[in-house]
């Protein structure tokens, strides 16, 4: 497989409901919770790329655009942006979707640093 595809098919989804134990007093989804979710997207996209063991170095940015609203759907996409010797970034794109209409909104995006580490835990190159 070449570095290409190894980037296409390490493109991670998940998806969620927006529970009220995940939201707070105005009704959507508590950004600590979306930040939550957003590095471990970044974590399994990563790992899916290199299958290696990884650690968040930074959160390089996030924005907040709109609200997740509660009793919503939520997907996060993680994509490898770049990739470096030991490290690399991932994009993390949150999406709300209303349950029983057809309306998606792009509400979060946020990037990720992530550094490959080997059993002693200092860091390893990614591509071997």
């Amino acid at each position: 497989m070449n570095l290409e595809e190894k980037i296409q098919n390490a493109e991670t989804r998940i998806f969620k409901v927006v529970f009220p134990k995940i939201a707070n007093h105005h009704e959507t989804m508590f950004g600590g919770a979306i930040m939550e979710q957003m590095v471990e997207t970044a974590f399994i996209t990563a790992t899916r790329f290199a299958r290696k063991a990884f650690v968040i170095k930074a959160c390089d940015h996030t924005e907040f655009r709109n609200p997740v609203p509660e009793s919503s759907l939520v997907e996060f996409i993680g994509k490898i942006k770049s990739i470096g010797n030991t490290s690399l970034k991932v994009s993390v794109e949150v999406f709300s979707e209303e349950m029983y209409a057809e309306r998606r909104e792009l509400c979060v995006l946020g990037e990720f640093s992530l550094v490959a580490i080997g059993e002693d835990r200092k860091a390893v190159k990614i591509l071997d």
